[in-house]
């Protein structure tokens, strides 16, 4: 039997980073009260007006630079009509015809066979970024029997980023969205925390036989963290396939990820071809960008935006300062990936570099066996550890002058992680684990352990 090909293709819906929504001045903030953030266009009281917000479209700009994608000097803003009770205007103002960003690419590594030292890069291809507002939310009161609705988040800027399907398993999807995770947040343009919504995505599966066309996609929405992002598209892939060979037929409908079962259920089916009746929005302009050729020579820059002035300002991203880290400091690529992966270890890393005297390639050792072992175990982030950058560096100092042995170091370890405030030098002097070099004292300490064991010592020489 001919072995079935699985297809994945993402849209990520990544919140921007800004302090007010994507066409009101409404301050956007994570749970705040609701309703405490809603200007008369965001509940869309007749005769208001959008104004769109400069900082989220450089935002777009720079994401879809980072994402190597074409951006379009001319984009336009659209209509998508459907009635639902967090949408009050009974449409969302999207990009459907001419998006801010076409064409780009998104490279990202994976293990094979879970093995870091076996890295593969793959690339998929970026269809387009475009911006819209986001919706509200419906809060389903059980008790009450009530549907209630919070209008803080309607209107709030997203991109969506929309790839094409080149994936083929919840491994690549779950690397390419991780990827895609840190490059918004070392922009700036994101700060894409899946667990306040900030980063959403949605994904869609089919399978099919070589050289068949595709089979019938399903969709999975909302997934809102990278690991149930795996686990949900595996699940889909799996049920396809088991459907299929049981002579069923795959339906086009929309799914959603149970995470307490860790399977995919039915929300509704797409069989009936929803018409968003999509329109021009007549109250915005073309956004018109240039770039320093296009940009006319009388123009106030406060009121344009120039692409290669964002282009000169990119920051590094991940790929680079991995590539800076294994230069640098000399470790293995595969080590520089978990660095950069746990938010804020690879400055741990360079922080206790700077401040001990033991070389990189050691200290990455203790960094990513001892402490990331210890975070993960007892579920802590970097940034709530313990033992500081500093506490570690100066352990390891003690190593490197050879004062205390591997052993001591990691009994000494364990006394800090229980953060009762003490130096690695008082646990050393404490519990007696100093390494003792003074061939005196070493004779003396020996002389006096036969003293107090002759009978054991007479024993043993008469063997």
């Amino acid at each position: 039997i001919a072995p079935w090909i699985p297809v994945v293709g993402l849209e990520i819906h990544a919140q921007i980073s800004s302090n007010s929504k994507l066409f009101s001045g409404s301050q956007v903030q994570f749970a705040a009260p609701p309703n405490s953030l809603v200007s008369f266009f965001d509940a869309s009281l007749p005769g208001t007006l959008p104004v769109l917000n400069r900082r989220c479209v450089e935002a777009a700009v720079m994401t879809g630079l980072a994402l190597n994608c074409s951006i379009n000097k001319k984009s336009l803003f659209d209509r998508k009509h459907y009635f639902y009770a967090d949408l009050p205007a009974g449409y969302q103002i999207t990009q459907q015809r001419v998006p801010i960003a076409v064409n780009g690419s998104l490279s990202y590594s994976l293990c094979i066979d879970n093995k870091m030292s076996q890295m593969v890069t793959k690339t998929v291809r970026i269809k387009q970024i475009q911006l819209e507002q986001d919706s509200g939310k419906s809060l389903h009161d059980d008790t009450r029997c009530q549907t209630l609705v919070d209008l803080n988040r309607a209107g709030v800027g997203l991109m969506e980023v929309v790839m094409e399907p080149d994936m083929c398993c919840g491994e690549e999807a779950a690397a390419a969205v991780r990827e895609l995770q840190l490059i918004l947040q070392a922009l700036g343009s994101s700060q894409a925390v899946m667990a306040e919504g900030q980063l959403r995505v949605d994904a869609n599966v089919s399978v099919h036989h070589p050289g068949e066309p595709y089979g019938v996609r399903t969709e999975v929405k909302n997934i809102n963290s990278i690991r149930f992002l795996a686990k949900a598209v595996d699940y889909e892939i799996q049920r396809q396939i088991e459907e299929l060979e049981n002579g069923g037929t795959i339906l086009n409908e929309t799914r959603a990820f149970d995470s307490k079962l860790g399977c995919t259920v039915p929300m509704r089916d797409k069989e009936g071809k929803q018409d968003y009746r999509f329109m021009p929005e007549p109250n915005l302009p073309p956004l018109i960008l240039y770039d320093t050729k296009s940009l006319p020579a009388n123009m106030n820059h406060q009121q344009v935006i120039n692409i290669d002035w964002i282009h000169e300002r990119l920051p590094d991203l991940p790929s680079v300062k991995r590539e800076k880290l294994v230069e640098q400091y000399g470790i293995l690529p595969e080590h520089s990936f978990t660095l950069l992966n746990e938010d804020g270890l690879a400055e741990f890393f360079e922080s206790v570099v700077k401040q001990t005297q033991m070389k990189p390639k050691k200290v990455i050792g203790w960094i990513l066996n001892d402490l990331l072992s210890y975070l993960k175990q007892h579920s802590l982030t970097v940034k709530e550890s313990p033992v500081s950058s500093f506490l570690l560096a100066d352990l390891l100092n003690l190593l490197e002058k050879k004062e205390i042995s591997s052993t001591a170091a990691k009994q000494v370890l364990v006394e800090l992680w229980k953060g009762e405030g003490k130096t690695p030098l008082e646990i050393v002097k404490e519990q007696k684990l100093e390494l003792l070099h003074d061939q005196k004292e070493l004779e003396q300490i020996c002389q006096a352990v036969i003293d107090g064991q002759e009978n054991e010592v007479i024993m043993m020489v008469l063997g």
